[in-house]
């Protein structure tokens, strides 16, 4: 039967496809058509994308020796080569009997599942998973696997690694000289622990500064990528023909391939919607760059462009980065990416393979179903083994490349145990040193800055004596957080650094957490900033700072009211709008995430004995500071580009100010605030429907679906499947939910009056419970009985149902981090349709009657 889609409804479908959670009611793609399918707005222009000249070229005798190796190998062996589970997720048994090319820890993950874990442990795991790689007593393969790691901004999962700042600071620095050295101590300290390869660099062109991974990009200035990009892999792998891949050196990975910083709306994970020649002008030329220094993997994008998921898009993933670029290394997928795909799951995706993936990243026990389902996907045709053999011959050429069939195991190569590498000194130095080079004076009143160390000097605020807060995520744990001082040892806070260098020139510092004090100070220096975060748990729907609750503005205002000239010290992962704070501090620097040599500040902003400065600021703002909240996609070359602060502003030392004593702190709003939608036909990305019964869930990827108590099914309201019907048969505590896979930063909608509003029908006797709820994490959120309401509807007729977004804030729901925006939960059996789901505010719609606030 032929599925046939009228034009009206074609775009809605494919942007519903896109979001992996609608899936085609009458038939599925073969794997092909779905891994090539574009949107109907795509034109494929290969020919925009260069023809590279690699400086790495392909041995024939270690070809001749790839194809023998592929000619003895099992179907089994090959699809093991392609698997990249995490180490919470494996044993060293699992390794000897399924021989798996490469394996990784994900952030947070550490070996023994502790994190005090010393090198001395993160060796022995490295050790004993090689050991069974080549063990052929069950799997007959002696093919060494590697070990991959998120080591981007030094090797950051390790307790005494040396710490540098994140990408938006040493875009600042603009010095790609500078980046080569810090690459080539990141592989240093990762080599010592027995590690492969290396997840690094991020090469995002970050347009609108919402995003939360907006600190991983070097610049808004596809040039500065560019030139990085080269830098750091020529630092991590050596370069071509010079030990290239030797005893020091690991290997890179530029990514993520491609548009991951073009998101609309800086969205994580959203849709790029721009031409093929902005994505490649804007977004690709950290590859170009990366590429010709001779990087041996990339890393492919959760992200979609114009509708197509990256991971799935044959057109990018073989036809312009294989084939037209000529990369011959592997393409890895990003954490379970795949499973994104449209018709994926995590444990079911032969669409990759056949777009041109090379290497599943698998985390969770989703690896052992992969492994087996794309076994008997090759047995059965859908994916070719050409494709298979190509895929596995890209994984042994940078194996062997890298020298892994000769090496010694991790245990025993040159680096390996050698932790007085591990935060040496000299690799701290070189830190120290680029947290000097990234600093950018926004604002110097009277010249206030250098401060002369002989002075009584208060050092405040949340972030002065806190190294968790101004290393920020990807920082020993994943989020950055639940992590203090003692964390890092060897490293310095920005208080500590200021202490040492104040108490040696004979001055007086006190460290105060409020700004109180025993002593008046002749300056305050105040270190505030945005708490860490990684990934979409960044994201925010403005760049205001402290929105609702501005307790470091009060602190400044407190000192200047006391007639104390205030240094602000501002951490941050982007730009933000921080014009109170401008106004109400005498000095300014925006000091970015400068990791764990904080003393590298005070290097700075203090004066040597002869009151002549230590080093002059050097940093120039790589990223636009935007004039407003809302000016959150403002980049150098825009048609109307109007920012508070223009791409390369920085002030030296003897520079007079450009900003304004008093720079307007009224926030208008430009554009009347829209819906929100959740439900329309089909989940609106980021939001994902979940059904939940007892304690178990699960995503709901079909058009009829059932877990334990609740089944969920499609049918048609005005066009086709347009709506759900949910079946909750009472023998469980039973839910139907959508969450998002990081919490939304939805606080525009308390600024107006808002509701939660729903289109739904009944059938049926209803509960006497019924709860409506929003989330933001554990123990936090709000919730109404909406039971009386639904009884009061008439039988299966559609009606709506509104909820105040006031009154679950009354019950402590914070629209700061929300996670869950909608859940229905019942215990008692329920039979409700579901057409329209969205946060509205009253403005935009005739205010509905809202459900009684309990």
């Amino acid at each position: 039967m032929m599925l046939r889609i009228k034009p009206m409804y074609l775009k809605p479908l494919l942007l519903a496809l896109s979001s992996g959670l609608l899936l085609a009611a009458c038939s599925k793609p073969a794997p092909e058509q779905a891994a090539t399918e574009q949107s109907s707005e795509d034109v494929k222009e290969s020919h925009i994308w260069p023809k590279l000249t690699l400086p790495v070229p392909q041995d024939l005798a270690m070809e001749q020796s790839i194809t023998a190796l592929l000619a003895e190998m099992t179907l089994q062996q090959k699809i093991a080569q392609m698997i990249q589970p995490e180490i919470r997720d494996i044993s060293v048994e699992d390794m000897r009997k399924y021989g798996f090319g490469s394996y990784l820890n994900g952030g947070g993950a550490f070996p023994n599942d502790d994190k005090y874990a010393t090198p001395a442990d993160w060796i022995a795991l490295a050790d004993a998973l090689y050991q069974a790689s080549i063990d052929d007593s069950l799997d007959g393969s002696r093919i060494p696997t590697m070990w991959g790691t998120d080591a981007v901004h030094g090797h950051n999962n390790v307790i005494g690694a040396t710490i540098f700042p994140h990408n938006i600071g040493l875009g600042a620095a603009n010095n790609p000289a500078l980046i080569e050295q810090i690459a080539k101590v990141t592989a240093r300290e990762v080599m010592v622990t027995g590690i492969d390869w290396v997840f690094a660099p991020t090469v995002a062109v970050v347009r609108d500064d919402r995003w939360g991974r907006t600190y991983e990009g070097y610049s808004e200035q596809p040039k500065i990528v560019h030139d990085y990009a080269a830098a750091i892999v020529t630092g991590l792998q050596g370069a071509a023909g010079e030990n290239f891949l030797g005893d020091e050196q690991v290997i890179s990975t530029v990514k993520h391939f491609v548009g991951d910083g073009g998101t609309t709306g800086g969205v994580d994970q959203g849709n790029t919607e721009v031409t093929e020649q902005q994505l490649f002008d804007i977004h690709a030329q950290g590859y170009v760059g990366g590429l010709q220094a001779g990087a041996q993997s990339v890393m492919a994008s959760f992200n979609s462009w114009n509708g197509s998921k990256v991971h799935g898009n044959k057109h990018l993933l073989t036809d312009v980065l294989k084939d037209r670029m000529g990369f011959d290394g592997f393409i890895v997928g990003d954490w379970n990416g795949h499973g994104q795909i449209p018709g994926c799951t995590n444990d079911n995706c032969p669409q990759a393979a056949n777009a041109g993936l090379d290497i599943y990243m698998v985390p969770t026990q989703a690896w052992k179903p992969l492994y087996y389902n794309l076994i008997a996907q090759v047995e059965a045709g859908d994916i070719s083994m050409a494709r298979i053999d190509d895929a596995v011959r890209r994984i042994l050429r940078v194996k062997k490349r890298a020298g892994l069939f000769d090496k010694a195991s991790p245990a025993k190569r040159p680096l390996a145990g050698k932790t007085e590498l591990i935060g040496s000194a000299e690799h701290r130095a070189v830190a120290r040193d680029a947290v000097r080079q990234s600093l950018v004076l926004l604002k110097n009143t009277n010249q206030l800055l250098p401060l002369n160390p002989g002075q009584r000097l208060l050092v405040t605020g949340p972030g002065a004596d806190n190294i968790g807060q101004q290393a920020g995520g990807w920082t020993i744990s994943w989020q950055g957080t639940g992590n203090n001082n003692a964390d890092f040892p060897g490293g310095s806070s920005i208080y500590a650094g200021i202490k040492r260098q104040v108490e040696a020139a004979g001055g007086s510092v006190e460290l105060s957490s409020d700004g109180s004090y025993q002593q008046k100070p002749d300056a305050a220096i105040v270190v505030f900033g945005e708490e860490p975060y990684a990934e979409g748990n960044g994201d925010i729907d403005n760049l205001e700072y402290q929105r609702g609750n501005k307790t470091d503005l009060a602190l400044l205002k407190q000192l200047k009211a006391d007639g104390i000239p205030v240094v602000s010290l501002f951490i941050s992962g982007r730009p933000m709008w921080v014009n109170p704070e401008l106004n109400a501090s005498d000095a300014f620097v925006a000091i970015w995430l400068p990791g764990s040599e904080g003393e590298g500040v005070a290097d700075v902003i203090l004066t040597n004995a002869d009151g002549s400065p230590q080093y002059d600021f050097h940093g120039k703002l790589s990223f636009s500071w935007p004039a407003s909240p809302q000016q959150t996609v403002v980049n150098v070359g825009d048609a109307n580009y109007q920012p508070l602060l223009p791409y390369g502003f920085g002030l030296r030392y003897g520079e007079s100010n450009v900003l304004n004593a008093d720079l307007p702190e009224q926030i208008e709003q430009t554009t009347q605030l829209s819906d929100l939608v959740i439900f329309e036909r089909a989940p609106r990305s980021p939001w994902q429907l979940q059904l939940q019964s007892g304690t178990e869930n699960a995503a709901v990827v079909s058009s009829i679906q059932q877990l334990g108590a609740i089944s969920s099914r499609t049918f048609d309201k005005d066009v086709q499947e347009d709506a759900r019907r949910f079946e909750l048969d009472g023998s469980s505590n039973a839910a139907l939910a959508f969450i998002s896979t990081f919490p939304r930063d939805l606080r525009a909608y308390t600024e107006t009056d808002s509701q939660l509003t729903l289109l739904v029908k009944r059938l049926g006797d209803i509960p006497a419970n019924v709860t409506l709820s929003m989330a933001c994490g554990n123990n936090c959120g709000g919730k109404v009985n909406i039971s009386k309401a639904l009884t009061s509807m008439p039988e299966d007729a559609w009606q709506p149902l509104a909820v105040s977004l006031s009154c679950l804030q009354q019950q402590g729901m914070n629209l700061r981090q929300v996670s869950k925006v909608l859940a229905i939960e019942t215990s008692g059996a329920l039979t409700l349709s579901l057409a329209d789901a969205r946060i509205s505010p009253v403005t935009n719609n005739t205010e509905l009657s809202a459900v009684a606030c309990q």
